[in-house]
């Protein structure tokens, strides 16, 4: 399957920032409602130029995971290396807030907090949750954004709405159901088999 690059137009992508790798230019967001340019224009993971005025910050409050990708070896850390589903910090939702709270007064150009991880925020909803709902009362001007891979989306997309998130990304990790299948494997600890078969349907 040969997969087309967006933006190039036939002619050799620039290294860097002026890649369309990294983030969005105005261009690329022109044909997106006003509405949700207004949303993604200081926001570094969307916008271009939001990536070299404004600051993003992560915070690991969600070890746990609901699917096991074949690539994400979870059993160990090391510093010396950055590897999908790990983290040397894991904080409680009271720490990362305190965290958050310290970074953002001392960088007023942090516009944005996300919880990717190290597993599916999504499968942790208690400390997700609360994470978002102290930070959305005593920070309200900073972004809240949600990465997941959208298999527990439905259950708790209500109240995600009710703690002014308003960016969830879901991620797609292949374009092959084929390819997916034999990269993949449910946790079914806290599935019946039923819903993991479900799971696994929706993945695809």
């Amino acid at each position: 399957m040969e997969l087309k690059v967006l933006g190039q137009d036939g002619a050799a992508a620039a290294g860097g920032c002026a890649s369309s790798g990294c983030g969005g230019s105005s261009d690329a967001l022109a044909h997106l409602p006003e509405a949700i340019r207004a949303k993604v224009h200081n926001h570094p993971c969307y916008s271009e130029e939001a990536h070299h005025h404004y600051a993003r910050m992560h915070v690991a409050v969600a070890p746990a995971c609901n699917i096991q990708c074949h690539y994400c070896n979870r059993k160990y850390d090391c510093a010396n290396e950055s590897r999908p589903g790990v983290v040397s910090e894991l904080l409680t939702p009271d720490q990362a807030v305190k965290k958050v709270m310290a970074v953002a007064a001392n960088i007023p150009q942090m516009t944005v907090l996300g919880i990717a991880g190290p597993g599916d925020p999504l499968a942790n909803p208690t400390r997700t949750l609360e994470t978002f709902r102290q930070l959305s009362q005593k920070a309200p001007d900073i972004k809240l954004c949600v990465s997941t891979n959208g298999l527990a989306l439905p259950a708790v997309v209500d109240e995600l709405c009710q703690h002014n998130i308003d960016h969830v990304t879901i991620t797609i990790n292949c374009v092959d159901p084929d390819v997916w299948r034999q990269d993949l494997s449910l946790d079914l600890l806290e599935q019946p088999p039923d819903q993991g078969a479900q799971g696994r349907r929706d993945l695809d």
